[in-house]
């Protein structure tokens, strides 16, 4: 049993993650703004080992308090994707690295960080040619060049493992449609069609509960992951936005698919990755894109425009 700090534990990933934590015996203190007035946890409050408290990481004082109480450390909390963070600069630097850059100052010698990092640092890819840990970073927007530097200043401190995650989609108790997946579905069961701008880019994709069996994967398994970073994402499913939509396609097929030369990824996300490097560490994904397209359909029975709001609480 360890003591886990997981802030934005109320958010997209934290709400899959922080029960399966608790399910393996770990006391969880969560701390997060709640800005979206979600209700994602309250199945979380009858566990004894449950802890939350509603506020803010740019409360030093308050974090000064909390990082020391716990083994572990899993921060969550984040501005996720370049439009939210063009939309709120100040906050996207203070929330996604002067928050980080403050934690790490904190930590003790035997404190363990679980952090995750977006793949889309790797920018531009080469055609042809995947994006291995070994890759250059070149993040274009805010968002990718607060998560880089942010894992740079956590690897330095050789206490943290980092996950950098292909694009998450599937159900959780806080739902998020604005992600490409989530986002192509909903638009396929509700609007049947959808507009593609830059419809070759490829990226990688990852299921959300397997996002957290990852990081179940990393707090097991850290003394021989310590101080590395980590592709995760499904090695089956480098795929264009075309790709994509033709296999959500394949479910509904009066989806229609129509491109246009308008609009582009302020991102500019078009890369293929490689999840070797985990793998042979013995993880694998356990939710195929097939999976996760058949568990949205279900989700957008029960789901109508509920989740179109920008990601502040917690990370994607």
């Amino acid at each position: 049993m360890q003591k886990i700090l997981v802030t934005g534990g109320a958010g997209y990933i934290g709400s899959t993650l922080v029960p399966r934590l608790l399910a393996d015996g770990h006391q969880v203190t969560v701390v997060d703004s709640f800005m979206f007035g979600q209700a994602s946890l309250l199945d979380c409050c009858a566990n004894p080992g449950f802890r939350v408290i509603k506020g803010d990481v740019r409360d030093q004082d308050l974090m000064a308090r909390e990082l020391g109480q716990h083994d572990v450390i899993i921060p969550l909390a984040a501005i996720v994707g370049a439009p939210s963070c063009d939309r709120y600069p100040a906050a996207a630097t203070a929330i996604n690295l002067d928050a980080v850059r403050f934690m790490a100052s904190r930590l003790s010698a035997d404190q363990r960080v679980i952090f995750p990092v977006t793949n889309s640092g790797y920018g531009i890819g080469e055609a042809g040619k995947f994006c291995t840990e070994e890759s250059p970073l070149r993040p274009i927007s805010l968002y990718g060049r607060t998560k880089v530097e942010a894992e740079r200043i956590l690897l330095e401190t050789g206490a943290a493992v980092t996950l950098r995650l292909a694009t998450v989609f599937g159900s959780s108790p806080r739902m998020r449609i604005d992600l490409l997946v989530n986002d192509f579905v909903y638009r396929a069961v509700y609007d049947r069609f959808v507009v593609l701008f830059e419809a070759k880019f490829k990226r990688n994709y990852l299921h959300v509960r397997d996002v957290a069996g990852a990081m179940m994967f990393a707090l097991t398994n850290f003394d021989s992951m310590r101080g590395q970073t980590y592709n995760c994402g499904l090695s089956d499913a480098n795929l264009s936005k075309l790709e994509l939509c033709e296999k959500i396609k394949s479910y509904l097929a009066d989806f229609h698919i129509l491109e246009s030369d308008l609009g582009e990824d302020p991102d500019k996300r078009d890369y293929i990755v490689s999840n070797a490097k985990i793998e042979a560490a013995g993880w694998r994904p356990r939710h195929s894109l097939d999976d996760g397209i058949s568990e949205l359909i279900k989700a957008y029975t029960i789901i109508r425009n509920g989740g179109r709001f920008d990601n502040l609480g917690g990370y994607a």
